[in-house]
């Protein structure tokens, strides 16, 4: 990983990035920047990575919204128990002094501001920090929003941790959703294949790249202008 005006790479085949972050890159760049004592919630897909990558040292308490606080990375394999799992039904771990209860008490939680850092997937997020991530009008998806709009207006912070670009390569990153939305002007940071985004008062602003990625290569896949 390096920063956004570092010196690039030898250049990809014309219309390639030259370097995309795995998954698992891209988890780790989000936990990096996840500070000590910090309670996280981390939402269905792509987020549920970052808790396999923030580290024995650092103490985060992390959230899920169907009623589990203090959970740990995924178990091992063989070592599942589907009676702990977290919101996409996938197990989890529990670290000492974690606890499961009831999902009202964790809505009280997303609702009353006592996350810190919700991390969400997306399917758009707009240049004033709209997000739409819940339903595409496709006839298998979603069939309603979930707990994903109390994270997003509740939590005190919303990161978004998402592809670059669609898989017929339409960009994520836009002037305006065009689908649903899920919150207002509430997403803060961005994390994509391609980049580390920020959004504020004045546009979205390129925090890193892909190392060996140019900045006209991420403009060229990304719907908004962008600021070095």
């Amino acid at each position: 990983m390096t920063g956004a005006n570092s010196n690039p790479a030898p250049q990809a085949a014309p219309g390639t990035p030259a370097r995309r972050w795995t998954k698992d890159q891209m988890a780790a760049r989000v936990a990096r920047d996840i500070g000590d004592g910090a309670v996280v919630n981390l939402g269905i897909g792509l987020p549920t990575l970052v808790a396999n990558h923030l580290g024995a040292g650092k103490e985060v308490m992390l959230h899920s919204e169907n009623g589990v606080l203090g959970m740990g990375p995924a178990p091992p394999a063989g070592e599942e128990d589907y009676d702990l799992i977290n919101a996409g039904k996938q197990p989890v771990t529990l670290l000492p002094g974690g606890a499961f209860f009831h999902h009202a008490d964790s809505f009280s939680m997303m609702r009353g501001g006592h996350l810190d850092i919700c991390v969400l997937g997306a399917f758009q997020v707009a240049a004033n920090g709209d997000l739409a991530n819940w339903h595409t009008g496709a006839p298998d998806a979603i069939p309603a929003v979930g707990g994903a709009m109390d994270l997003a207006t509740g939590a005190k912070a919303t990161w978004v941790m998402m592809e670059h670009t669609t898989k017929g390569g339409e960009p994520k990153l836009v002037e305006r959703c065009s689908y649903p939305l899920t919150g207002l002007a509430c997403v803060r940071r961005v994390y994509t294949d391609l980049a580390v985004l920020e959004i504020g008062a004045d546009g979205v602003r390129v925090l890193e790249m892909a190392e060996g990625l140019l900045f006209d290569e991420l403009q060229a896949r990304t719907g908004v202008p962008l600021q070095r």
